[in-house]
């Protein structure tokens, strides 16, 4: 870091927090429905935001007075890969219904999110997310958060059997040294000893004094399958196969979606191709990269404090050069192999061991029980009956393993009695659709999204079905605001909150998410959003070349703003 450079808040904040206490423990003894900002900023690294019920915000009491806000916290379970047992999931959908608000969420990264946990629940909610051998730790904030990876469990292939190893030694290895996370929520007292008095400070060799500039993903993917969407990580490894074993990774690096429509200088980007590493020197080479982001990304300016900004600023040749230095070494080019496909990974499959897998759509992640359709309720008899291993998808769906073929017919059967859609009762646009929470929890949100594009989708599935497209893989992502969660800026078809009830419509990416977007139109209504794409839709219809997928006509055409296709 510059020697000039003037540290923000945050950052003096982090470096004055006793690696990540700050009064946490104190203020968790208070009777306040809420932390402090300062408290509220560090709690992010054990895995929780405070939040507020926007939807709440402006009820009234008796008095006739508005009641204010109404304060709860999200918690996250950070899950490498993806992964869990029966009775994780279990205790997870129990979990939601004691202390959240009866609904548990599959997040874009693989993780889980309980919604709505009070804060004198906080700690007894993280106590029992450790108890069932998971964490929260780390799941937020300025350090490396979960390390995603293909979730497909296809049994006797190491080379999936290798990549969801290396998510969870990832996991380990860039996991923070702070005793702070012990310290306040796993310790057998109340958590008042946690007080700084007696402050010893752990080594953190990787993260410093400060931690990170800004957060900092990480996932593992295969060049036929990208389901986790490596060009949009900070550090993407994409595994190079030959021979039926994995022989190195691409290392990818500055990637990212956020942005702030306001402020040009900030912006999404894809990743860089950086290298070619052995798997003995994948760790080493990531922890460089790291590293270099933690002595140059920007800590005066938040919102340029992502590794793509820093990349944008030096230039890939200097950032790789960076690299090497803290490497020791010449690092070699890229290996020419890349992205050439993703698959959702939903529906039966053969497992590889005479065993099957189901993927089952979970439509933006929710998992709840409501009118007819019952998820969680389904969920649980199914995983109580059989106790088969979960993993979550990057598409916010979820994954049941080691299924016997003799037991297919009875799953199909608890699934119907629920009411959950099977592969051939869901449209190829409604798989590959996912949408952040937004409203009524995440305080950043301009607008809907997560309730909103269900409906967005029943239309634009009418106009796809007029014009015989229904087996066309089209991608819609959609959030409410620019930060970008749910990746809006690489599918087919992003829909950005960009004003309550208006959103930029972006189009020209792809599901591979190999390729930005760009803007179609801007400030368009929701109840607009289908009238403005099906001029485009039919455009497609008559103007694709061959096979051409609808992203890349967009991208040839470059389709300009409400107007024809060139």
């Amino acid at each position: 870091m510059s020697e000039e450079m003037k540290l923000s808040k945050v950052e003096l904040l982090k470096e004055a927090s006793h690696q990540l206490r700050g009064t946490l423990a104190e203020e968790l003894q208070n009777d306040k429905p809420e932390f402090s900002d300062d408290a509220a900023t560090l709690l992010k690294h054990h895995g929780s935001y405070l939040q507020d019920d926007r939807d709440a915000r402006k009820a009234k009491g008796e008095d006739g007075k508005a009641k204010g806000k109404q304060y709860s916290c999200m918690v996250r379970t950070r899950i490498p890969g993806g992964k869990l047992t029966a009775d994780q999931m279990l205790a997870e959908l129990d979990l939601c219904e004691k202390l959240a608000n009866g609904t548990l969420r599959i997040t874009s990264r693989q993780g889980l999110q309980l919604h709505g946990v009070l804060k004198s629940d906080l700690r007894e909610s993280i106590r029992e997310i450790n108890r069932i051998k998971l964490t929260t730790f780390a799941a937020c904030g300025d350090v490396n958060r979960n390390v995603m990876a293909c979730p497909a469990p296809y049994r006797n292939n190491s080379v999936y059997d290798e990549i969801q190893a290396l998510s969870l030694q990832m996991a380990e290895h860039f996991k923070p040294k702070t005793t702070a996370y012990f310290d306040i929520w796993l310790k057998d007292d109340d958590g008042t000893e946690t007080e700084v008095t007696d402050f010893k400070p752990m080594d953190e060799p990787i993260y410093g004094t400060r931690y990170l500039p800004r957060k900092f993903k990480m996932a593992i993917g295969l060049p036929e399958d990208n389901c986790v969407d490596l060009y949009t990580q900070d550090l993407g490894l994409l595994a190079i196969v030959e021979g039926g074993r994995i022989i190195g990774y691409n290392v990818l690096a500055g990637g990212g979606m956020g942005r702030t429509p306001s402020a040009e200088k900030t912006f999404p980007a894809l990743a860089k191709r950086l290298t070619f590493v052995t798997p003995a020197e994948v760790i080493e080479v990531c922890e460089a990269v790291v590293k270099v982001q933690r002595d140059f990304g920007n800590r005066e300016d938040r919102k340029r404090a992502r590794l793509k900004y820093l990349i944008a600023d030096w230039g890939l040749p200097k950032f790789k050069a960076k690299v090497e230095e803290y490497v020791g070494r010449p690092l070699p080019d890229p290996h020419p192999a890349d992205v050439t496909g993703v698959d959702d990974h939903i529906g039966w499959q053969e497992q590889g061991d005479g065993k099957l897998f189901l993927g089952i759509n979970i439509e933006n992640g929710r998992i709840k029980d409501e009118g007819s359709l019952r998820i969680k309720a389904g969920l649980r008899a199914i995983l109580r009956k059989f106790g088969m291993e979960v993993r979550l998808t990057a598409l916010q769906s979820i994954i049941l393993c080691d299924i016997d073929p003799k037991d297919k017919a009875e799953i199909n059967r608890i699934m119907a009695e629920h009411g959950i859609k099977g592969e051939n009762e869901l449209s190829l646009l409604r798989r590959y659709a996912i949408a952040c929470p937004a409203f009524p929890t995440c305080g950043l949100s301009i607008t809907e999204s997560e309730r909103a594009l269900p409906g967005v989708i029943d239309e634009l599935e009418v106009e796809i079905a007029k014009l015989g497209l229904q087996s066309d893989k089209i991608a819609v992502h959609m959030t409410g605001c620019p930060n970008g969660c749910a990746r809006p800026y690489t599918p087919d078809i992003g829909l950005v909150g960009k004003a309550a009830g208006k959103y930029t419509v972006f189009v020209g990416g792809n599901p591979e998410g190999t390729r930005l977007g760009f803007i179609y139109r801007d400030m368009v209504p929701l109840n607009e959003i289908v009238p403005t794409l099906a001029p485009l839709l039919v455009q497609y219809k008559s103007g694709r070349k061959g096979s051409e997928s609808f992203g890349d006509f967009c991208a040839r055409t470059q389709v300009a703003a409400g107007g024809e296709a060139s």
